[in-house]
């Protein structure tokens, strides 16, 4: 009985220098594609300069279609995609809206 209550008293303390044994988990951070779909829905709706709007908007959702099956090279093309077509939009309705407005001013005066 002695030195079974010798062992129990020594269960929490470590017996002697041995091996340590670490465990490292490598977790590979996952690439942020942006499918710019408020963006294309923006333009969609606001800004559809020769339904450029609608074009960039199924872009943007062929590429979180891709976003989800992790093809994140096709989602990065379409993302990439959908990114010049509602700069596009935007520059040309911005361009339109103050050309409407120069000539209403230079008519109304």
């Amino acid at each position: 009985m002695m030195k079974r209550e010798h062992e129990m008293a020594n269960w929490g303390t470590p017996q002697g220098p041995g091996p340590v044994v670490s465990t490292v988990v490598n977790i590979q951070p996952e690439t942020i594609v942006p499918d710019h779909i408020v963006w294309s829905l923006f333009n969609s709706i606001y800004c559809n300069t020769c339904c450029l709007g609608f074009v960039a908007f199924a872009y943007s959702v062929k590429s979180r279609d891709r976003k989800m099956m992790q093809d994140m090279v096709g989602a990065k093309s379409y993302s990439s995609t959908a990114k010049c077509l509602n700069i596009v939009a935007l520059v040309f309705s911005l361009t339109l809206f103050i050309i409407l407005i120069v000539i209403k001013l230079t008519i109304g005066m």
